[in-house]
This record gives C-alpha cells, structure tokens and sequence, in this order.
C-alpha cells in the first residue's frame, strides 16, 4: 500500500507554497546506500557456546505491514486477526549451526514466508520453541537441535496479545501453551457500536492518582469488553509429539513461572475492575501455586487496582510484591515488603525487607533481610550465600550486599555503596552459571566470585573480569582487556573456573563478531561468528572521541566524524545530535562512556548518514543537566542546555573543520524536547530537527522524564522547559516529525501538532511531518526512507545552503 500525502508543503525545487500530492520519497542514493544495507542476523547461543541459532530479520517493515488491523487496550497494541502484539518483530529466517566452527545451515521444514518470535531454548538445550504467525494466527513450532528438524505442535490458535504464549515445563519433553478459547465472544466494532451512555470517571476526595499520561488506556465499556476478550485464553500442556489437553480453564493469565525443580508453578491472573487512568499491568491481579498437574495448592496474593501510588519514582504498593522463586532451592517463594508505606517521603531506617516460604507453602515466613533502601533483587548462590542490591532514584545510590539466607539474624555485608551514575567507580556484574535446577547462580569457587565489568575509565574502557574473595572482600583481576584500536565486551561466562568467557570484539570498521577467549591459556582467541561489515562507504571516515569542557568547567565528550570527501583547510557544516541526561553531582555528569573504536553503525535515526553528504556530525554529544545537594537539575535545565551546546560548538570551531554558522542540531524523544529549548532560547544553530517530542509540560502535569515534582509545586519549571510556552522567541527552522501512533508516555503526535500550530501561528519557520501508523520509533520502510529524505532536504537548504539565497519560509504541514 502506497499512502499519498496530502498537505499544504513548501517543495524543494520552487520558490512557490501549494497544495500538492506527494508519494513517500527516498533519500539520496548515498544515504540510501547505507538505509538499506542488510543486517547481520541476531544469534542465540545455548549455555555451552557450542550450538547458535542464527536469526534473519529485515530492516524495516512495511507500510502494509503497519496497516494491519490494530486494537489498543489496556497499555497494549494487538492485531485482533491474528492474536499477537501488533508491533513485534519477526524473523524471517532461521539458520543453525552445531559446533563452533563453519556455516550455518537451513533447518528442515521450517514453513515458507515464516513470521517467527518468541524463540526460547528448552531447559535440556536439546530444543528451541518458536512462534510462527500466519494470516490467521499463531502456530507454535519446535526445532530439534540434534536433527535440525523443524515441527509444528498446534495449529494457528495461540493468543500471544499479552506476550510470549508458552513456557517449558522443566523437563523439557512438554509446554504450557496459552490458546485462544472456545467461548470467545465476537469482538465490538468501536466505529459502529452505539453508546448506551457516557463513561463516567470518579474521584474521591482526599485519594490522589498522580500517574504519568499513559497511553493505549481503555476508555469506555466497549474498550472494557473487548480487552477482556483479547486477553482470555486457556492453558494447555502440549507435548513434544503434538498431543495436548486442558491444563487450567479460561482466565486472562499474565504470567507462569515453574519453581526450580518443575513441581510447582507461579500464575498471576489478572481481575477486573479495569481502570481507565493505568495500563493492565497496575489492574488488580490474583497470585497462586498450583502444582504441575494443575491442581491448586495455594492462593498466595491480591493485589487490587492501583491507581494511587504515593508520589516519586521509589513509591511502591503495600503488601507482598515481587513474587518469584529462589533459584538455590527446588520451591522455595521470595518476596518484597515495604517497611515505609511504599511512601517515599517517609523517613525510615529500611525500606525494605525480603521474606522466603518454603514448600508446601504453610510455615510462617522466613525474613532473609532489609535493605536501606529499595529493594532491586538478589543474585542467588547456595544455602550460605547471595548477593543483594538495593537503588534510591531521588541520591542515584546504589548498594550491594553479601547476605546469608540461612541466618537472617547476621548482619548483611555491604560491598559497595556507591553512585551508580559514576561508572568509573562501577565493580561489574557478578558472574552466573546453571545449577542442576537450570537456574542461574552465583558461580562460587571456594568462597570466592567472578565479577565483568565494562571498564571505562579516564584513560579509556578496558573491560575486565575480577575474582573477589567473599570473606576478605578483596578483588584480585584475572584479565582486563588490553585493546586500544578495537572494543571487547564480556558477554558471559562459559566456564569461569576454566577461564572460559565468550566475548564480543569490533572497532570502527569491523562488525561485532563473537569469540571465545581463554582467559587461564594463552591461546588464540576462537572466532564463532565471522558478520562482515555491511557498511563499507563508511568504513574509512575519520572518528574521535573529543573532549572539551563547559563554562563552569564540567568535561563533556562527543563522538566526531569528519565528511568522507574531508579536506583540509575546508570549513563544512555540522550536525549535533545529543539527548539530555540528569545528573545529581557533576564527577558522574563528566565522565566518559564514548569509546571511539566502536564500530559506525549507522541506524535508521542516527546522523551518521550525513557524512556522505558533506557534513561534520558531533554524535551522542553529552548534555549533562546537573544539580547537587537539594538543587533539581530541571531548575537550571534552560541555561545548562545552552552551555552544554555551545561548549560543543565553540569545541569544534577551535578545531577548525567547522563553519559555525552552519550548525543543525537534532534529537528524537527528549533529544527533540532539547532542540526546540535550544532553538527557543539561543542562536547557536541555522536549524533544527526534532522527532517525536513533547513540548508542553503541562500536558504531563505529574512528572515527565527524571522530574518528580508535578506541575503545582514547581510551575515555573514547568513553564520555563516548555518550548510551548515560549514559542514567541524560536525563529530558527525547525522541522518537527512525529508518528501519527506515538504509544510513548508524555509524546502524544498532539504535542507536535498544538507546537506547530503556535509556530505558525507566529510566523516561525516550520514543517511538521506526521508518519502513518508509526509509533514512538519508526519501522516502515516507506516512513524511515521519507524521514531521511525530510531530514536530508531541510539540511540541505537551511543549513548547507544558508548562505545562498533561501527558499520562501513556509509553517505548512506536510502529512505523509
């Protein structure tokens, strides 16, 4: 399907503003070059590196594709026809290889024109399960990793509307499946239904709901009935020869989850009273263990609607939250209780505090520990030992702490107490492996852990892998990467105690291809994957990370590329593209995490394209938004935005590739929130490009990104950060665009319409591009292949072209 855009637009070529017809355009053939080129597949490895699933995926989707029928209930997006999330991303092929070494393989009977998701490995690794969707829904098939052999287990009757619709019994020979069921009730048109009354929302005095401005929400009856019937389905187990029978009756099941040793499993369902203010996942919800024939042992939880949570991002409901097992222990139940309320604003000496039942589920509970503060999970080992974590949002803080579960009364441990925004200081990720239940735990050797880091640092990053003794809480590092032209991540420990770590290496011009590394032998390291660079146009430009500082003195970074036709002593135009960040100290706001040995990877909404086209691009520069102590950063956001934009500027100029007045900026998100701030309260920039922003605060009155603070206590923030509110001073062009089906929270397609709609009623140059059926990110093809082309042409004349004479301003819409 080709859409035509109809709209009032200024074209490129004339000096005239009319109304025309205009089909999705592409980009030049140098960008397009790049838009196009094919993807690597994605790889799935099984836990001992030896046998990968390499999974193909297009680019893009298709405007077709994106036109199939669409129902949005509840927070979700579901294609009503074939009971999947409307939105997921399939696969179109998959190749397998046994070993290490050589090609991948097609894999026997796989279904022609396959829409494939929700790959999982069986707990056995003999095994991969998958979905396929046809025209009419979703079939569930099994690869035979021995074989290669593909089968088809059900027919196309599965309901995946609330995620993947099946989960591995434990020992691998059967599935639980979510299916469609028999009673489903025919689905209510919206468009042609005729209302019985209206919907009528209450509010009780004294009970505040400050929630963010969801999207998708239910709105009426109609929404009520049919996210209800969407949502119902039964649970079969299907085994591995095909065979099935009814495992539990019709419910809107949210989740399953077997304990470790398969003998009991974990469902929550979910209940009405719906709600029109929250998406499902805060509708009240019901808790049970049944075991693994079905029967009931115990009615754990219920949890009713939430719709007042206390305010700031740490609040939490009262009552048990965060079911789920303990990975050590065959069944054994871990929870989270608030010891303040779930209030933030509650001065106490622990937030929380984790509890554990063992089975059959009737002894009074067990505490295992408190934390300082919110609690943020555990990385279980044995009897004797795990590792917990706990987050504070409002001082950036984190803790780790070694506990022993047998013994509640020993006082837990803090390893580390730290910033987590401070990435220097950052000790790394313990390392897991598969105990005999399949689950992941510490891996220990003789009371000492293994620990990843990313490695950065001031002199650069250099991943590592530390060994800590336990008792001593002393770390020794086994191994720290010693690359300084390439970039080496620690993906995951084959075999820590052998010194055996799959890796994953690249630099600029060399795709990221897996390796494993022995660390213990001095051997070559052994490729597992060999992706060429799909990207060669590119693959020679120059590209450095800068470092420069602000007004006040914070270092800040950007990763710079010079055009591929650079020459010296010529002065080019520029591109920034950055996305601010909040920060509560400034050593964490000027640190470095750019690392300019990774590969150039031009995404579809990256800048990097410009570079075939003549432009200096200064990427991910850093936009740091500071404030200490009892300062919120949003309190200076305006002028920190300017600072931080014109240390870049100033920063490049000195370097002498620049003409400084020839400097676009952009943004997506809150990347273009900041460009229409920077274009409305500087003259840095010729112009601007901002995709699918929100630019009037007071449409997101209880908080929006990293501020708390809802718009009645703190209006002259509100204000002052809403381009909106000061739309009389931004005269720069901007080009504004914005998918028509934005699900984001805060970035309803409105806030670009009602901000173009002041611009021109102003007079300011403007154009506003609204891209059909696209959501917050864009997946069409025909979409992000206009973007660029939008993108590309407003460059070329407002920026590149500046000093040449400039089109007639125009504040048009264009609508594609």
């Amino acid at each position: 399907m080709k859409a035509l855009l109809v709209s009032f637009l200024l074209t490129w070529s004339v000096i005239s503003v009319g109304q025309v017809n205009l089909s999705y355009q592409k980009p030049d053939q140098s960008i397009l070059n790049l838009a196009e080129a094919p993807l690597a597949p994605r790889i799935s490895m099984d836990n001992n590196g030896e046998n990968i699933l390499f999974l193909y995926r297009s680019n893009y989707k298709s405007i077709d594709e994106l036109s199939e029928t669409e129902m949005r209930l509840g927070g979700l997006r579901i294609n009503p026809i074939t009971n999947i999330g409307s939105r997921t991303t399939f696969y179109t092929d998959i190749k397998m290889r046994k070993g290490r070494e050589g090609d991948p393989q097609d894999i026997k009977g796989l279904p022609e024109n396959g829409r494939f998701a929700y790959v999982s490995w069986s707990p056995n690794q003999n095994y991969a399960a998958f979905t396929n969707t046809t025209l009419k829904g979703v079939e569930l098939w099994i690869v035979d990793i021995n074989s290669s052999d593909a089968k088809k287990l059900t027919t196309d009757n599965l309901n995946a509307n609330m995620g993947r619709p099946y989960t591995w019994f434990k020992d691998s020979n059967s599935l639980l499946v979510q299916t469609l069921p028999t009673s489903k009730k025919e689905l209510i048109d919206p468009k042609a239904s005729v209302p019985e009354g209206p919907t009528i929302s209450v509010s009780e005095a004294g009970v505040k709901a400050q929630n963010r401005t969801y999207q998708d929400l239910l709105k009426n009856p109609n929404d009520e009935y049919n996210f209800e019937q969407l949502a119902l389905s039964d649970i079969k187990k299907v085994n591995l020869d095909g065979s099935s029978y009814n495992w539990k009756s019709t419910d809107i099941y949210q989740s399953l989850n077997f304990s470790p040793d398969g003998n009991y499993i974990l469902v929550t369902t979910i209940n009405k009273p719906f709600s029109y203010l929250v998406p499902y996942s805060r509708f009240p919800s019901t808790t049970t263990i049944y075991d693994a024939a079905g029967t009931l042992v115990k009615k754990v939880l219920e949890v009713p609607l939430i719709e007042d949570l206390p305010q700031g991002f740490m609040a939490e409901r009262t009552g048990m939250r965060d079911l789920t097992w303990r990975n050590d222990h065959p069944a054994t139940l871990v929870w989270t209780e608030a010891l303040d309320g779930g209030d933030p604003a509650n001065e106490v000496a622990y937030r929380d505090e984790v509890f554990q039942q063992k089975a059959p589920f009737t002894a009074k509970k067990q505490s295992l520990l408190k934390t300082k503060d919110r609690f943020s999970g555990i990385r279980w080992g044995n009897e004797t030992t795990a590792i917990a974590y706990d987050r504070w949002w409002n001082s950036r803080n984190t803790r780790t702490y070694l506990f022993d579960p047998s013994n509640a009364s020993k006082a837990p441990k803090v390893l580390s107490d730290r910033n987590y925004q401070d990435v220097y200081s950052d000790p790394g990720n313990f390392v897991t492996t598969l105990n005999a239940y399949d689950e992941s735990v510490l891996d220990l050797n003789d009371g000492k852990a293994y620990l990843i880091g990313d490695g950065f640092s001031d002199k650069g990053q250099f991943p590592f892998i530390d060994e800590m003794n336990l008792k001593s809480q002393k770390t020794e590092r086994l191994y720290q990467s010693a690359y300084t032209d390439k970039v080496e991540n620690i993906v995951f420990a084959l075999d820590a105690k052998a010194g055996e770590f799959v890796v994953q290496i690249e630099s600029k011009n060399e795709y990221p291809n897996y390796y494993i590394r022995n660390i213990k032998k001095r051997i070559a390291i052994q490729p597992l994957t060999q992706f060429e660079n799909p990207f060669k146009s590119i693959q020679d430009v120059h590209k450095e990370v800068i470092t420069y500082k602000r007004d006040d003195g914070l270092p800040l970074t950007g990763t710079l590329y010079l055009p591929t036709d650079y020459k010296e002593g010529e002065k080019y135009p520029m591109i920034m593209w950055a996305y601010p960040r909040e920060f509560k100290d400034k050593n964490s706001a000027g640190q470095n995490t750019s690392n300019s040995n990774e590969f150039t990877y031009p995404s579809y909404g990256s800048p990097l394209y410009w570079v075939t086209r003549g432009y200096v691009v200064l990427d991910d520069a850093a936009f740091p938004i500071v404030g200490e102590g009892d300062d919120q950063p949003n309190d200076t956001f305006v002028a920190q935005l300017v600072g931080n934009a014109k240390a870049a500027i100033d920063a490049v100029d000195a370097m002498g590739y620049i003409d400084r007045d020839r400097v676009a900026v952009g943004g997506h998100s809150y990347g273009a929130f900041m460009t229409a701030n920077l274009l409305s309260h500087s003259n840095l920039f010729a112009a601007g490009i901002a995709r699918s922003g929100a630019y009037n605060r007071t449409l997101t009155p209880f908080g929006f990104q990293s501020e708390e603070r809802n718009y009645w206590e703190a209006p002259e923030v509100y204000n002052t950060m809403s381009p909106f509110m000061n739309a009389d001073k931004m005269k720069t062009p901007l080009l504004l665009i914005h998918g028509e089906a934005d699900n984001n929270s805060g970035t309803y397609p409105m806030q670009s319409e009602r901000y173009f709609n002041a611009l021109k009623g102003l007079g300011a140059p403007v154009r506003l591009v609204m891209l059909p059926k696209e959501s917050h990110g864009y997946s069409a093809k025909e979409s992000v292949m206009h973007m660029l082309w939008e993108q590309d042409q407003w460059l070329e004349t407002y920026v590149k072209n500046k000093k040449k004479e400039a089109p007639i301003e125009t504040t048009e819409t264009i609508k594609n």
